[in-house]
């Protein structure tokens, strides 16, 4: 068009403009700019606009917002672009400003509110704003991209009480009925560990609205879970129904595998990958293998696997190798691991500290003093381990002996009678997730206050009797604590469910859902 000596006009620009902000190409965008000028089109509202979107689409947020400053003539897109941007690229004290100088607000300012707070972490927030949205004050009501936006805020804070509440609203308000919103739903349900609400709205779903996102969803579940074989089910449905799988489904079902011990399941599939899938393996495919192997001890087979990757092993694929040599007790293979992680993640004390307690093990304590020495030197902080518990639609944060709370001294009291109560049962203390340079009796201590039992004890004191306790912990359960909560889930008569950094623990009548194997 441009080369016959059309320039195009006001109705042209928007959509080439369009094309190139969904192609990501600002080169070409800055041409068409470029042309809009030469036409006269760029104060034109909708060109404006168009030039904004692309702009910010295209990562270049300094000349979205010098446009943004210079036109005159904005309507909503143009501010709920812009707003969008700066939350996409963290800047969430400008999106604020920004939505507060607003001067008419719709629906999608809104929501990019909600969704740009839940995309950086900042659950409260969204919350906040979806509370205000649900106010008598407000005109504006959540829509289903609303909702959707919402229920992730739910699921990374856990609160499985206020994701129920979601689910409410949505149902009163005919939303989900949207496929869309019940994928959602799915997805928080699974993340905040009620895996049976979770399969309930996915078969809610009519066949024809299961998606790979559908099924991806409830793979990626029963795999965070530990339910691999059912993860395998679902994955066979899938390719049964006619949905072909991707990078996410290979993930998911790795993942299920791995957690199961479904060692030989597991690398078939991986070698199924590019032959019968056409799916091309990534660093997270080759991770999740390294630890289906490392699980099953074959140690020296991940290895040979890193060895031949196509591509440079990661910290995932190497912290993979670390924690399955910790479990086997390897030293050899994990200070190979460890020496890589030093280099590629010199700021995570974690793989310090968990070399660090094999070589106490080992009696290794000129290399125990060297590792202290270079996390002193390094300036590296011990991440500390956290874990929050919701009681009454509250969220409650405990920190390993922590005494900050209002209940901490009944806390602490229940936790002091513990030890004989499940010892009695025939529970024996691993002192070997405590500091190895203390007494038998300070280990035993140091492990009582553990933040996963701290949270546990807080739960048992403010819950009826047969009410799930539902607790999240930052870092991966130490052992004790797994074994302990065990004998308190068959003493309480409680069903006690734990999500750590990898999956879901579901303990009952004093056995766990990992079945040991984690």
């Amino acid at each position: 068009m441009h080369r016959f000596g059309s320039n195009g006009d006001n109705f042209t620009f928007p959509f080439v403009l369009k094309c190139c902000a969904d192609l990501s190409d600002g080169g070409m965008g800055r041409c068409v700019h470029g042309v809009s000028l030469r036409a006269g089109c760029e104060l034109d509202m909708y060109v404006g606009t168009s030039l904004i979107d692309m702009y910010v689409k295209c990562g270049d947020l300094s000349s979205a917002r010098k446009l943004f400053d210079t036109t005159s003539d904005r309507d909503a897109s143009s501010w709920n672009a812009l707003i969008n941007g700066y939350m996409k690229a963290g800047d969430i004290r400008a999106a604020e400003i920004l939505f507060g100088r607003m001067p008419c607000k719709n629906i999608v300012s809104w929501t990019a509110l909600v969704s740009g707070y839940t995309q950086n972490g900042l659950a409260d927030k969204a919350l906040k704003v979806f509370d205000e949205m649900l106010s008598g004050e407000s005109e504006i009501k959540p829509n289903y991209v609303t909702v959707m936006s919402i229920l992730p805020a739910c699921a990374h804070s856990a609160a499985l009480d206020r994701g129920r509440r979601m689910h409410d609203y949505a149902r009163r308000t005919g939303l989900d009925s949207n496929p869309s919103v019940q994928i959602a739903l799915a997805a928080m349900y699974a993340k905040c560990g009620s895996l049976v609400d979770a399969r309930r709205c996915f078969f809610n779903l009519k066949p024809g609205e299961r998606t790979s996102v559908a099924w991806n969803t409830m793979i990626t579940a029963y795999a965070s879970h530990g339910y691999g074989t059912e993860a395998v089910s679902a994955f066979e449905e899938m390719i049964k129904s006619g949905v072909h799988p991707d990078d996410i489904t290979f993930t998911g079902l790795l993942s299920g595998c791995s957690h199961a011990g479904l060692t030989d399941a597991g690398l078939k599939f991986f070698h199924s990958m590019r032959t019968v899938y056409s799916v091309e393996p990534k660093v997270e495919h080759y991770a999740c293998v390294v630890d289906l192997l490392g699980r099953a001890g074959r140690l020296v087979e991940a290895t040979e696997l890193i060895g031949r990757m196509p591509m440079k092993a990661g910290p995932s694929i190497w912290g993979a190798l670390l924690a399955a040599s910790r479990k086997n007790r390897n030293l050899e293979i994990a200070e190979i691991a460890a020496r890589e992680l030093f280099v590629l993640e010199p700021e995570n004390s974690g793989n310090y500290v968990l070399l660090s307690n094999m070589y106490a093990e080992a009696g290794k304590w000129t290399e125990v003093d060297n590792l202290r020495a270079t996390l002193k030197s390094q300036g590296v902080k011990k991440s500390p381990g956290c874990s929050w518990t919701e009681v009454n639609g509250k969220a409650h944060l405990f920190l390993g002996g922590d005494t900050s709370h209002p209940q901490a001294k009944e806390i602490y009291m229940l936790l002091e009678d513990l030890p004989s109560k499940i010892k009695a049962a025939g529970y024996m203390p691993d002192t070997s997730f405590a500091l190895h340079d203390v007494s038998e009796e300070e280990k035993e201590q140091n492990l009582t206050t553990h933040s996963e039992k701290l949270a546990v004890a807080f739960g048992l004191l403010n819950t009826k009797p047969g009410v799930v306790l539902r607790v999240t912990k930052n870092l991966r359960i130490c052992g004790d604590c797994h074994t302990a909560i065990k004998f308190i889930s068959k003493i309480y008569q409680r069903e006690i469910v734990v999500r750590d950094v990898n999956r879901f623990h579901h303990f009952k009548d004093g056995s766990c859902s990992c079945r040991d194997y984690w």
